[in-house]
């Protein structure tokens, strides 16, 4: 294998494929990334075995292809060297012994090669008809419910997001048992059988990072242990995690006995300013109470201080509540609504609390109260 590219070229898709290797070294090849030159260009690809990442560069960005080849080197080594290297034309030959040269006008490195046919097969396949989303609704979706999801690995399927499809609807829920998020989509095509699947969150956030926010379509190639997604010169596959989601279709009530709507900026800056008086041991409780249209936001640390918060809300009815919430599930839960006012649900002090967009139904934010009163 012998070629040369340019060094912002090689970078930029070494910054895709280094996210696909092995931290914990368990076995050296999947610290590794494969070279795959051919006469269309160059792949790219690493995997941890729960994720492996594959991009193209083609042979329009490369400046010289003399042989092609397939080599496996060092994974950090070789994106640190490229990354320190001046942005100039940099020469890659694969030499006896197993070696991989890297020089450039003033500089010269050489790297050993690991065998190749040790590296994994990726089994990266597509299907004929993948679901295809906008890149900038995906990342939406992620971000919108991620962060409800559970990081303790007591219970695996917590740990990432419910992917259910029937028809043409996608819904996604994420939760940690304390707190729900739950988004839906209208797809533009119909599928032809229901999906049910749970995707690793940490996986998700990983490949969101690459996306772009142009208006470019992503494909989900969705397979019984695996969801391949390919876009822009990608292809991602990201292994499911095995198990039943909890059925959290009966979480949400159609009725509640009291609804509130308040500007989203006062309601978020009256919580965060609440926030600095709370500390996780007593799990960043913040309490509510409504007195007519006044609602006042307080919370305290006795060795420390208290402070109190009013902000004016439009109520469905003159009923009041005292209610007790964790500050930062709250704050997470409206930060994502993306909108200028919020409603916020109520069916008494014990029973969750639900946040919504008023101009739309496709974001539910749940929170479960805390018992204080």
């Amino acid at each position: 294998m012998k070629l040369e590219i340019k060094q912002e070229v090689l970078l930029e898709h070494l910054n895709y494929v280094i996210k696909g290797i092995s931290t914990k070294n368990l076995r050296p090849i999947l610290n590794c990334i494969k070279f795959e030159l051919t006469d269309e260009g160059l792949y790219l690809m690493s995997t941890d075995n729960e994720i492996a990442i594959k991009t193209f560069i083609d042979k329009s960005e490369i400046e010289k292809i003399d042989t092609c080849g397939e080599i496996v080197v060092s994974g950090r080594y070789i994106y640190e060297i490229v990354r320190k290297l001046p942005d100039e034309i940099i020469n890659i030959e694969e030499v006896i012994d197993s070696k991989l040269f890297i020089t450039t006008p003033n500089s010269s490195f050489n790297l050993n090669c690991n065998d190749a046919t040790e590296f994994p097969n990726l089994e990266l396949e597509y299907k004929k008809e993948p679901i295809i989303l906008n890149q900038k609704v995906f990342k939406t979706i992620i971000g919108q419910t991620a962060f409800a999801t559970s990081t303790g690995e007591s219970r695996p399927v917590l740990t990432g997001i419910n992917f259910k499809i029937d028809r043409n609807i996608m819904e996604c829920t994420a939760t940690d048992s304390y707190r729900l998020a739950i988004k839906k989509l209208e797809l533009d095509q119909e599928q032809t059988e229901n999906i049910n699947i749970i995707i690793p969150t940490k996986n998700l956030n990983e490949i969101v990072k690459l996306m772009n926010d142009e208006e470019e379509n992503l494909e989900m190639h969705i397979f019984n242990n695996k969801v391949i997604f390919k876009f822009n010169t990608l292809t991602i596959m990201t292994r499911l995690i095995s198990g039943t989601y909890p059925d959290t279709s009966k979480l949400i009530p159609e009725e509640f006995t009291l609804t509130m709507k308040v500007k989203l900026m006062d309601f978020f800056r009256a919580i965060d300013r609440a926030s600095l008086l709370t500390n996780e041991s007593d799990k960043n409780t913040i309490k509510l109470e409504s007195k007519g249209n006044t609602v006042l936001i307080s919370s305290n640390i006795p060795e420390i201080g208290n402070v109190e918060e009013k902000i004016t809300v439009e109520k469905n009815n003159e009923d009041d509540i005292k209610i007790a919430f964790n500050s930062k599930f709250m704050l997470d839960a409206v930060r994502v609504l993306e909108s200028d006012e919020i409603k916020l649900l109520f069916n008494g002090e014990f029973k969750p609390i639900i946040l919504k967009n008023p101009e739309s139904d496709d974001l539910t934010q749940l929170i479960l109260p805390i018992r204080t009163y």
